[in-house]
């Protein structure tokens, strides 16, 4: 599908003479035919060889993945703490709290997340936490404050879905008949709560951290540009940009490896919470 938008590696604001151009493509195979180039692709990639960076010289594709991949993992697995952190309190007590105003306020809050878009959120959290009250480093990655802005620039947007499915689900469970049958046992409301009630109610909210997790892990690009983070998003974009063939096709089987293996847990966890489906 690359292939078909216009333009190529070589192709630059200073065009190459067409010699110099020539022997680009004939060294990364570029001037084999469409189909020889896609098997050869594929009989390295049972080897293991991604092949080499068309732009980033004496780069290896494998060798950018394994310098920048583990940044971009750690960033995305900080905004799901924060995703999960703050959304699950809020979906609960919203729906601990329904028909109240305070039920409103939370969620208006949640809604914030999915209103402001992470290259308007990011700026006004450095804004105030770094401009104005001095509090974290407006760019690098070097220290563990400097994990906290784009932690939760990447996470509130998940936030927000997550305290609605949190909500919705509380909302689905607290009136069943088990529930009722918890309470009428004379356990304490907050084992209902913790035991009965969460298992249940957080179902969809794991289902929905399969497809999230593969958001925050590519959807961090954006991210990673505002706070100087030397992640894979960088990468990824600037290769889909430039064209580089190898290093886009390396990146986006990473990704798929990625989703699969976060949907396997996401199936796991869910038939941990509901024994039923275990025969399914």
């Amino acid at each position: 599908m690359l292939r078909l938008a216009p333009g190529g590696p070589f192709d630059g604001e200073r065009a190459l003479p067409p010699e110099v151009k020539a022997l680009n493509e004939a060294h990364f195979g570029l001037d084999l035919p469409l189909y020889q180039q896609y098997f050869r692709f594929l009989g390295n990639l049972l080897q293991g060889d991604l092949g080499p960076s068309m732009i980033y010289t004496g780069w290896d594709v494998d060798e950018i993945i394994a310098q920048s991949f583990p940044v971009s993992i750690e960033l995305g697995l900080w905004a799901l703490l924060v995703a999960i952190a703050v959304g699950i309190p809020i979906g609960t007590l919203a729906a601990l709290r329904h028909g109240r105003p305070a039920e409103a306020g939370l969620m208006t809050f949640a809604m914030l997340g999915i209103c402001l878009p992470t290259f308007v959120l990011g700026p006004i959290l450095l804004l105030i936490f770094s401009s104005g009250l001095g509090w974290f480093n407006p760019l690098g990655w070097n220290l563990t404050s400097d994990r906290v802005l784009p932690a939760c620039t990447l996470g509130l947007f998940y936030a927000a879905y997550i305290a609605r499915l949190s909500r919705s689900g509380m909302l689905d469970v607290v009136h069943q008949d088990f529930i009722r049958t918890a309470r009428a046992k004379g356990l304490t409301e907050s084992r209902v709560l913790s035991v009965h009630t969460l298992r249940t109610a957080l179902y969809p909210v794991v289902a929905y951290i399969g497809p999230a997790v593969a958001g925050l892990i590519s959807g961090s690009f954006v991210v990673e540009t505002i706070f100087f983070i030397p992640g894979i998003g960088q990468f990824f974009v600037n290769s889909a940009f430039n064209r580089d063939y190898n290093l886009v096709m390396g990146t986006v089987l990473l990704y798929a490896v990625l989703i699969l293996i976060a949907n396997l847990i996401v199936d796991l966890l869910q038939m941990w919470m509901q024994p039923r489906t275990r025969h399914d």
